[in-house]
């Protein structure tokens, strides 16, 4: 009778306990809210300033939210390769991929990949991105507006008549195509003097934009305009521009940054560089990931507390994918080139 009694009482205290536990606290959670999380992102080749830039913004990122974030990518331009490392960032379970596409289409599945893991994915420069391959793509300002802008300058140069050409990374490059583009159509609708003659792929390469330029020169000799899109473009036209001695007969505007175009800015043989910050891009990419992955709400007009970023418009791109857009170019010449020393 002693040991029932006490195996009863037993009982009856671990009934008490196991009731105070289920109803005097707050119950565990399945998952607890995580202290950082891991953010991969992935650019075109680690070989461009552009992106060393942009790498800058990832790190800054980092340090300032203690999050986990880096940046890779391949040797050159190469979507092969991009794919091959958000395979990788995919089995290394990180939380998040930015990704800054070589071609958009051929990183699609891989993103979609990745989202179907559980991982979040945005992109940039990747605005005619598919409904359902990235959650949202972030541009540094709207596509075609910037390509009209870019036109506007070329066509004050020009005298607003003349022939000119363009320049693209990639024939498959989104947001370099777009730019072209729009530039193409606001000429056509405000310059009829203008003539254009093709858009050319430089293939991210500046050898291979020098090369190309140098056969126009002789096949157009007329030439009296040129807009890049890589950042090298500009770089690649305008040396070959300055061993013609034409600086004065051809005007060149594109995007591209001070640490490549900076000397041609000086002796005139670029005009006008045109961009953004890519560390601004890099930061916003992240801190849009970091949004998601925490389960906060993206509104239009939000200040993602970067530069250029302090009033964000959304909306869907052409293929249906949720973009957020800021309003971050910036126009880089001979003047001012020092406060862009990057």
């Amino acid at each position: 009778m002693k040991k029932l009694s006490v195996f009863i009482v037993l009982a009856i205290l671990a009934g008490v306990l196991f009731a105070g536990c289920a109803g005097g606290g707050e119950a565990p959670k399945a998952e607890e809210t995580k202290d950082s999380y891991t953010f991969g992102t992935v650019v075109k080749s680690i070989a461009f300033n552009w992106f060393l830039r942009l790498e800058e913004g990832v790190l800054q990122f980092a340090e300032d939210t203690g999050n986990k974030a880096w940046m890779e990518g391949p040797s050159q331009a190469d979507s092969a390769a991009q794919v091959q490392i958000i395979e990788n960032l995919i089995a290394q379970g990180v939380d998040g991929i930015c990704n800054v596409p070589y071609g958009v289409p051929e990183n699609e599945p891989a993103q979609k990949k990745a989202m179907d893991a559980g991982i979040f994915v945005v992109t940039h420069e990747a605005n005619t991105a598919k409904e359902g391959t990235v959650h949202y793509n972030v541009e540094a300002f709207d596509n075609c507006s910037y390509g009209e802008e870019i036109m506007r300058e070329l066509a004050s140069r020009m005298g607003e008549e003349g022939q000119y050409v363009q320049f693209v990374g990639s024939l498959t490059n989104a947001t370099h195509n777009e730019w072209t583009d729009c530039a193409v159509a606001f000429q056509e609708a405000n310059y009829p003097n203008m003539e254009f003659i093709g858009k050319y792929e430089s293939k991210e390469d500046q050898e291979v934009a020098y090369n190309v330029f140098k056969d126009l020169l002789k096949t157009y000799p007329n030439i009296k305009g040129m807009q890049g899109s890589a950042a090298g473009d500009v770089v690649a036209c305008g040396r070959a521009i300055e061993e013609a001695g034409l600086n004065e007969q051809i005007s060149v505007v594109g995007t591209s940054i001070t640490s490549y175009a900076g000397e041609l800015l000086k002796t005139g043989a670029v005009d006008l560089a045109m961009g953004w910050d890519p560390a601004d891009a890099g930061y916003a990419c992240n801190a849009v990931l970091l949004k998601l992955v925490k389960g906060e709400e993206i509104t239009e007009g939000m200040d993602l507390g970067v530069p250029g970023f302090e009033n964000i418009t959304i909306k869907n791109g052409p293929n249906g994918a949720p973009a957020i857009y800021g309003n971050a170019w910036i126009k880089i010449d001979a003047n001012n080139m020092l406060d862009y020393d990057f």
